[in-house]
């Protein structure tokens, strides 16, 4: 079955696997507030666990805002899970109430075992605060430019790669069309704790942004999903897609450093949006690739607010594509 829970929309997720269990956080809002739209700014991080990404078993809300004042007393955003250093670590995005959640900054919280309590770490910029943007390489928010400050998603390799951490997260460069400065931000880290922004691992080109990334590896070859809707394209992706559509697709690289570009096509995309923040992960049943994303606009037109089941992938030649012999959610 599906992960759906009858009084909370959910959507954007990270996952981590450990000891055959499977760990979905998730953002989610109550029902109540009726308007789906308000979810982000009524929004908690969740927490359900599986053994085949199926059945689930809802853990209740392990996140949430700070008190006020704070960075990020307003909304926590998505983000990834990671243990290293003697510890579980959350990465997560926040935006505070004096801002009016225009200006997102990255947090990080650590736990001993990964049903938290998750504790914000201080190191040095705030309680919580682990990466505020850099001015010389990402576009600042300035009204009537872009419609926030993007500096979100964080995901980080649980591995060093020479003798550092790595973060891939959302964010836009200063230069070009609008719909064209949509990078993959990067910042490096010797210990988790002291972060330092470094150029854009992709700087753009085709998209105003892009959301949620994922970076993985698989048969030597570098992947990073992303999710976007065509009206932050260029016009040179919609010209070349019949308009474009709205889901997830991804970067290929042979190198996590880059350069990276996109993969010819769209992976799942449709208009409208059917499913969203798509996630590349092993499926435990049957030991390949999938896909799970959350529901997006269903046939009703409604948004669907629930996790799918996972989606089979074909990955031939170093390209992904789902299994058009599957049945589909």
């Amino acid at each position: 079955m599906t992960l759906k829970l009858d009084n909370k929309y959910i959507w954007d997720f990270w996952h981590y696997a450990e000891g055959g269990r499977q760990h979905l956080f998730m953002l989610q809002a109550d029902r109540a507030i009726g308007d789906p739209n308000l979810r982000h700014w009524n929004v908690s991080i969740g927490h359900a666990v599986s053994r085949d990404l199926r059945e689930w078993d809802y853990q209740g809300t392990v996140f949430g805002p700070s008190a006020s004042p704070g960075w990020d007393d307003f909304t926590t955003w998505t983000g990834s899970v990671i243990r290293a250093e003697g510890a579980y670590h959350l990465f997560y995005t926040g935006t505070c109430r004096a801002e009016n959640g225009l200006r997102q900054r990255i947090g990080h919280a650590v736990a001993d075992g990964i049903e938290g309590p998750w504790t914000r770490v201080d190191a040095g910029l705030g309680l919580g605060l682990a990466l505020d943007l850099d001015e010389r390489h990402y576009e600042e928010h300035a009204e009537g430019l872009w419609h926030d400050r993007a500096w979100r998603d964080p995901w980080v390799l649980e591995q060093k790669i020479d003798g550092m951490y790595h973060m891939f997260f959302t964010a836009r460069r200063k230069d070009g069309p609008l719909r064209e400065r949509g990078v993959i931000g990067h910042a490096v880290s010797p210990d988790l704790l002291h972060w330092e922004a470094t150029e854009p691992v992709y700087a753009g080109g085709h998209y105003g942004q892009l959301e949620v990334p994922q970076v993985f590896e698989r048969d030597g070859r570098w992947y990073c999903t992303f999710c976007n809707v065509r009206e932050h394209w260029s016009d040179e992706m919609r010209a070349a897609q019949n308009g474009g559509v709205s889901g997830t697709h991804y970067l290929v690289a042979d190198n996590p450093l880059g350069p990276w570009r996109p993969a010819e096509g769209f992976l799942d995309g449709d208009v409208p949006c059917r499913r969203y923040a798509g996630k590349i992960l092993p499926d435990p049943v049957t030991g390949g690739d999938s896909l799970m994303a959350f529901a997006d606009t269903g046939e009703d037109g409604q948004f669907g607010g629930y996790i799918c089941d996972p989606i089979p992938l074909l990955l031939e030649d170093g390209r992904y594509r789902l299994d058009d012999s599957a049945g589909r959610e």
